[in-house]
C-alpha cells in the first residue's frame, strides 16, 4: 500500500514538473508569417517590395564580386539608387550570364541590371527599361603577336569571346556565317578573365568584349586593344513581360539617376568615361 501511494505521488509530481516546464516555451506566432534568412533582413516596419536583380559577377565596371564577396560596380549603385528614390529593396544575385535570362522568365529573378545589350532577339523574350548607356565592342590580341584589325575581320585565328555576348553574337554573325572563319575557330567561356587567360597564354589570337570591362581584364597583361567595331550597342534592363508596373518604376529611376548629380559622380567613380 505505501509503495502504491509513493509511485502516486511520484507520478504527480513528474505531471506537474512537466506543466511547468511547458510554461516556459514561447507563444507560437498566431500571424501565419513564416520565418526566412531573406524576410529576416528586413525590419518588421519595412513594408516595401524586394526585388532579386541578378548581375555578372565577374564584369567590372558594371557589375562584379569585390574580394569580401560583396556586389559592386556602376551599374550595383545604380540600381541601389533608383531603389532608394523608388521605395522598394533589392537582392543582388551574381549568376552565369549565359543562364541569366532563362532565370528571368522562371522567376528567379526579377529584373536583369548589369550592362545588358538590348537586342531583337531578346526583346522577344524580354522587355527592356529605356537604354542608359552605349558602348562598342573591342578586340585585343597579344603584345607578341604583331596582329591587327585587318588579321581580325580576315580571320587569321581564333576568336575567345563570353558565352551569351554580343561579342559572341558579332562573331558568329559576322566571321562564322559569313564564311570568314570555321565554327571551332571561335571559343566560348563562362566568363571573360577565362578568356584572358587564355589570350594572354597564347592559347587563342584574339578577343572580342565590350570596351570598358575589356580595359579592366587586361590591365597590366601584354595584352593590348587592337581596334573597335562600332556596333552602338544600348544598355538597358531586362524585365519579364508579365511586369509592366516594375518596368514604369524602373524607367522612372533611371531618368531620376540621370539628371542627378550622382549620375556624374558615379561615371567618374568608375572611369566609364
Amino acid at each position: 500500500m505505501e509503495r502504491k501511494i509513493g509511485l502516486l505521488f511520484l507520478a504527480i509530481f513528474l505531471t506537474f514538473g512537466i506543466c511547468l516546464c511547458g510554461c516556459t516555451e514561447k507563444p507560437a506566432d498566431t500571424s501565419g508569417a513564416v520565418a526566412t534568412p531573406e524576410t529576416s533582413e528586413i525590419s518588421a516596419s519595412d513594408d516595401k517590395p524586394t526585388y532579386i536583380v541578378g548581375i555578372d559577377g565577374e564584369y567590372p565596371p558594371y557589375s562584379f564580386i569585390n574580394k569580401n564577396g560583396e556586389a559592386e560596380g556602376f551599374d550595383v549603385e545604380s540600381v541601389k539608387w533608383v531603389a532608394d528614390k523608388m521605395g522598394f529593396n533589392v537582392k543582388i544575385q551574381a549568376m552565369a550570364w549565359d543562364g541569366i535570362i532563362p532565370a528571368l522568365q522562371a522567376g528567379k529573378i526579377d529584373m536583369v541590371y548589369s550592362g545588358m545589350t538590348i537586342t531583337d532577339e531578346r526583346k522577344e523574350v524580354v522587355d527592356f527599361s529605356n537604354p542608359y548607356w552605349i558602348v562598342n565592342q573591342s578586340v585585343a590580341t597579344h603584345d607578341d603577336t604583331g596582329l591587327t584589325m585587318d588579321d581580325f575581320n580576315a580571320g587569321k585565328g581564333k576568336v575567345g569571346a563570353q558565352r551569351g555576348t554580343t561579342g559572341a553574337f558579332w562573331v558568329e554573325e559576322n566571321l562564322v556565317n559569313g564564311s570568314i572563319i570555321s565554327p571551332d575557330m571561335l571559343i566560348t567561356y563562362d566568363n571573360f578573365p577565362l578568356v584572358a587567360t587564355d589570350l594572354q597564354n597564347k592559347r587563342i589570337d584574339f578577343a572580342i568584349y565590350d570596351r570598358p570591362p575589356m580595359l579592366d581584364a587586361i590591365e597590366g597583361k601584354p595584352l593590348s586593344i587592337i581596334g573597335e567595331i562600332d556596333t552602338g550597342e544600348e544598355y538597358g534592363v531586362a524585365i519579364r513581360k508579365t511586369d509592366p508596373e516594375l518596368l514604369e518604376t524602373i524607367n522612372e529611376g533611371i531618368a531620376l539617376l540621370m539628371a542627378s548629380p550622382e549620375w556624374d559622380e558615379l561615371k567618374q567613380k568608375y572611369e566609364m568615361e
